[in-house]
């Protein structure tokens, strides 16, 4: 009688510990199915800018390379020190903030309207969504130097 209760015991407790390890799957550290991506550059749901917008300015890019607007040209390029710091969800330090450039109008009327508060501007060979109230660069466009 005894052996019955320890073996009961003993079932009761392999399930109980067993079933706590069923009842806790899917609930860990995220790193399920796409819960990695939090991280990566490559993800765009965040981003002002679709693939369409990016390929449109590269298009006009290529369209005027000949004749580059301030900002865009290879003479304008940033060091590598200042091009580490623009990044997005970042604030345009003030060294940059100097050398901001209008977007010309063409290139303008083909980017999708900013959102309030926001505008387009060239530093630096890149085409940079900034809040123009917080200089926080939102979204940016890079293009390499040829």
């Amino acid at each position: 009688m005894r052996s019955t209760k320890w073996i009961l015991a003993l079932a009761v407790g392999v399930f109980m510990l067993t079933g706590n390890g069923a009842m806790a799957q899917g609930n860990g550290n995220g790193h399920g199915k796409g819960h990695d991506k939090q991280g990566a550059e490559d993800d765009q749901e965040d981003h002002y800018y679709k693939d369409r917008d990016r390929e449109t300015a590269r298009g006009w890019y290529d369209e005027h390379q000949n004749n580059l607007p301030p900002g865009l040209a290879k003479k304008d390029r940033l060091p590598p020190g200042l091009e580490k710091q623009l990044v997005r969800r970042g604030t345009l330090p003030p060294g940059l903030q100097k050398r901001l450039q209008p977007v010309p109008v063409d290139l303008e009327r083909r980017l999708p309207p900013p959102p309030p508060e926001c505008g387009h501007v060239l530093v630096g060979g890149h085409i940079v969504l900034l809040n123009r109230r917080t200089n926080v660069v939102v979204d940016l466009v890079s293009f390499e130097v040829r």
